[in-house]
């Protein structure tokens, strides 16, 4: 099975009152994953007793900071291409979005969010992080529309063609690597990967975790954060040996050749700070909502100011005079 995007990186390119306006496929896939990822933890941010409208102001600033933190991590690893005119990094049509980087970016726009809004940063990271794996399960498929993030030569039935002017050395020698060359479809693979991993995620927080009943509520708050950082490296470690494009701690792109590759040694440490974050998580003692439940969160932000005054909606009904 042969797999090759459309020939028009673009979904649409139009002309308006002079104006040329076009959406590329990579950017609405993104955007696609970001949306329902979004929409999914807003319905199981309602269900622990937040209101929804904190997930799409969270979506805001996690876009901005995922965004700039997948291009600084880009950058960082890649300066010898940006440093003869670093103005061109703000440039992210030419690509150049690392995912650990909007992972970083990500993470700090919760700790901010959580933090300005009063809300309880572990409950609040795992209404979050199944539907933000499912998000990047889906995003994936952009890198297949830019021809990108693809692997070496492959036998396997299933393959994806690279047109010569997106492959990278020694694979521009048509002759050894004819046009009808297929490739490891990284992309694909950890597509599948990201979104079988969410669906664990979602199962196991509806067995173990909050959905459960009180007795069967195994999972502590940030369990899903830290099954996530175990559950994602691990495909991306093995995933990642396979491409041709990793980004080495030499610096140098490629298939980093006698140096490592920056996103297998990340996925190392994710995995051991994951295992060992939740052995920690359930040696600690419980706190006094003994069953392990998270304490009530606040409901709403404040209309004026966008910020929670930090009470639940029972603790502000017992705090207001009774009427007659």
């Amino acid at each position: 099975m042969v797999l090759y995007p459309p020939d028009d990186p673009f979904l649409f390119s139009i002309n308006l009152f002079g104006l040329p306006i076009a959406v590329r496929w990579y950017g609405a896939i993104i955007m696609s994953g970001a949306l329902l990822a979004a929409y999914i933890a807003a319905r199981r941010g309602q269900d622990r007793g937040y209101h929804p409208d904190h997930v799409w102001n969270q979506l805001m600033l996690g876009l901005l900071l995922g965004i700039a933190g997948a291009r600084l991590y880009y950058v960082a690893f890649e300066w010898e291409r940006f440093a003869a005119n670093p103005w061109s990094t703000l440039n992210l049509t030419t690509g150049g979005l690392a995912i650990h980087g909007g992972i970083i970016g990500s993470v700090l726009a919760v700790i901010l969010y959580a933090r300005w809004n009063r809300l309880p940063f572990w409950d609040w990271v795992d209404v979050s992080v199944p539907a933000y794996l499912l998000g990047q399960g889906i995003g994936r498929w952009g890198n297949f529309f830019n021809q990108e993030a693809y692997g070496r030569p492959t036998s396997l039935p299933i393959g994806v063609r690279i047109d010569p002017e997106y492959r990278l050395p020694p694979y521009t020698n048509l002759q050894e690597y004819p046009v009808n060359t297929l490739f490891h479809a990284t992309f694909l693979y950890e597509s599948i990967w990201n979104i079988t991993g969410a669906g664990l995620l979602f199962l196991a927080d509806r067995r173990f975790g909050h959905y459960a009943p009180a007795g069967k509520r195994w999972l502590r708050p940030g369990d899903l954060l830290f099954l996530y950082a175990i559950i994602y490296s691990v495909g991306r470690f093995w995933i990642e040996g396979l491409r041709t494009d990793s980004l080495c701690l030499n610096g140098v792109g490629g298939d980093c050749a006698g140096s490592l590759r920056a996103a297998q040694v990340l996925s190392l440490v994710l995995m051991a700070a994951g295992v060992v974050a939740l052995i920690i998580n359930h040696r600690r003692p419980l706190t006094p909502t003994a069953d392990g439940a998270p304490p009530a969160p606040p409901d709403q932000p404040d209309s004026d100011t966008g910020r929670n005054d930090g009470n639940t909606t029972a603790e502000r009904d017992e705090a207001s005079p009774a009427t007659p």
